[in-house]
């Protein structure tokens, strides 16, 4: 199937938007913006179906756009009666899209509210769909609380027909916490004082807010995992109110040709075969697609579609008994950018979808075959474009919980070890990350889970890397990027600045794969596409682009050595600036490349090139 067929079923899913105040919120002046600024449209910010892997035929109503906010003290619990402007969703609060560009604070409590068209429908149910809000939240639907939630980072979902009223018009009402970095979240880089390497908080609605009307028997969600090895991918789906006599018909697809098809009589995991299987792999983003379909006395009840890619992420000793990162059973060097997903207009939230996808296009042309999303998860349709584009991916954990506790003892490269967190801390952290591996295990482009970074609330190592991999075994894990290294986990990682180095071979090599989870940092303010006009820096700065050029081309150069002593990948820093961060090789705004696109390419070859003896 060509992967153009993928993103066809995503154009064929029909979209309702609906009918807003035309008082809309207008961009926040004073901070540079991305040329894709101009192109948000505020009836209807990032209109695109946002999730790739449960593709339903029939309406969704987009829900984006302008709703009514207020920021009060963290006391008031009653719904503002009053509230006090208009703000554009999906965008944070701080961020200049927003209109807003407030920020709130961990005293304070952010309320959104809007009035919108859903009718109930008899015998059908009304789900209320939020990609993500940071931090805690609670929905209520005209009055009535349909749920809460906490995490900043994974999608979730309410059933609110018991909440909806007779004709169309319904009140959502979204009141939202976020202690940003005084809070025992996860929360990455945000701050409530930005500087140096930590960036703006970002409060509130940040992804896309929508809704469906779906059966009453109707698919929650879907799971493919691929076994190239024994040509098989393994299938399940999750089916709400399976009646008895209902079956679920399971079908694989090569564009307009059926592969394989299963049918089975509950929610348990079966496989379907996968014959010659065309493999994915960066240089060939083979994507299948799938359909699921419950049927009822012969008759479909729900029908649901994803895709999935035949990809095996592995390691395995060379001749010289040094582990090896292996793709699809082969050496792959695996080389990219350290991404963070920052937009100087939208801060976590990219204006459009064509902006989301420009990042990872331009990464491909220069010549990138690995992203490192670093202590942030981005929206689904990111991880689609990767599929598509063949793109790897190694996925974060946001880090949180940095203070407090430190023990004193250095670990192996002179880091604090261990750090003990309180147990609300600890049961965020697990609650989080468990739903980061499942709500997004069915994109085959994330390879690696990193469960911490350069021990930033790194606690129980061991005890979380073996979680993780048991969690999901079809990855591999890289136990702590730059952090504390423990014997568990399948990677040693190493941050150096501004040189390429890499772990030593014999300490590591013989039980883990060597990486360099970070390097470089080579920083060039360029004049009128930065954050502020002073104060800018990167781990090396330079003058000029050709000094920059020298500088990162020499790096590039050392690479092959140490891919020949046992190295399987390196991580540069990073794609794009980043807030007062000049380190990137693109600027904040998106509107410079600071090095040839077409000469980062044919530099980065001599990286695929090298082809260690296996064992």
């Amino acid at each position: 199937m060509k992967n153009l067929s993928i993103a066809l079923l995503l154009a064929l899913v029909s979209v309702q938007t609906i009918a807003q105040d035309k008082d809309y919120p207008a961009i926040v002046p004073g901070k540079i913006t991305t040329p894709w600024a101009a192109n948000v449209n505020p009836a209807n910010p990032l209109p695109d179906y946002p999730r790739p892997h449960l593709m339903r035929a029939g309406n969704w109503v987009n829900l984006n756009g302008s709703w009514e906010y207020a920021v009060l003290p963290k006391q008031e619990q009653s719904v503002p009666a009053t509230m006090q402007g208009k703000i554009l969703v999906p965008f944070a609060v701080e961020s200049a899209l927003s209109g807003v560009g407030k920020t709130v604070g961990k005293d304070s409590v952010l309320w959104y509210k809007r009035v919108v068209s859903l009718s109930p429908v008899k015998n059908k149910k009304t789900i209320l769909h939020f990609g993500a809000v940071d931090w805690e939240c609670t929905v209520f639907v005209n009055g009535k609380q349909a749920g809460s939630h906490k995490g900043g980072y994974d999608p979730f979902s309410f059933d609110i027909t018991a909440a909806l009223k007779k004709g169309s018009r319904q009140e959502i009402v979204v009141r939202v916490w976020d202690p940003s970095d005084e809070g025992p979240q996860p929360r990455g880089k945000q701050v409530t004082k930005p500087h140096s390497i930590w960036y703006t908080p970002v409060t509130g609605i940040w992804q896309t807010v929508w809704a469906e009307t779906v059966a009453a028997t109707y698919i929650t969600e879907t799971r493919q995992t691929p076994d190239i090895d024994k040509a098989v991918v393994h299938v399940s789906a999750n089916v709400e109110a399976m009646q008895p006599g209902d079956v679920l018909l399971i079908t694989a697809w090569d564009g307009t040709t059926k592969i394989a098809e299963k049918t089975v009589a509950d929610n348990k995991e079966t496989t379907l075969p996968v014959a010659n299987a065309k493999l994915w792999s960066p240089a060939n983003p083979f994507l299948y697609t799938i359909t699921y379909t419950v049927l009822r006395n012969g008759k479909t009840v729900d029908e649901a579609k994803s895709y999935f890619a035949m990809r095996k992420i592995s390691m395995q000793p060379d001749a010289n008994g040094i582990q090896r990162m292996l793709l699809n059973n082969a050496f792959l060097f695996h080389y990219g950018p350290l991404d963070q997903g920052w937009w100087p207009d939208g801060l976590y939230t990219a204006p459009t979808d064509e902006a989301l996808k420009w990042d990872i296009v331009k990464t491909k042309e220069m010549g990138f075959n690995m992203i490192r999303k670093h202590v942030k998860v981005e929206p689904a349709r990111w991880y689609y474009h990767c599929d598509v584009l063949g793109m790897l991916v190694w996925q974060d954990m946001p880090s949180g919980d940095l203070g407090n506790h430190w023990e004193s003892r250095p670990g192996i490269y002179g880091r604090a070890t261990d750090k003990q967190r309180t147990a609300e801390s600890e049961l965020i952290f697990r609650t989080e990350w468990n739903e980061i591996m499942h709500d997004f295990h069915n994109f085959p482009s994330i390879v690696l889970w990193v469960p911490f970074n350069e021990a930033w609330g790194q606690f129980k190592t061991k005890e979380i890397v073996e979680w993780t991999m048991q969690k999901d075994p079809s990855r591999l894990v890289n136990t702590a990027s730059g952090g504390n290294f423990e014997d568990a986990g399948h990677i040693t990682d190493l941050h150096n600045y501004p040189e390429p180095l890499m772990p030593h071979p014999d300490l590591f090599g013989k039980t883990t794969v060597l990486v360099l989870g970070e390097f470089g940092g080579l920083g060039l303010p360029v004049e009128n596409h930065t954050w502020q006009e002073k104060n800018n820096w990167g781990y090396q700065s330079f003058k000029n682009n050709t000094e920059l050029w020298n500088r990162y081309a020499e790096f590039i150069n050392r690479i092959p050595a140490l891919i020949n002593k046992g190295l399987s990948a390196a991580v540069y820093t990073q794609t794009t600036d980043v807030e007062v961060e000049t380190n990137g090789i693109i600027t904040y705004d998106r509107k410079q490349i600071k090095m040839p696109v077409d000469q980062l390419f044919q530099l980065h070859q001599q990286l695929y090139k090298v082809h260690p003896v296996m064992k």
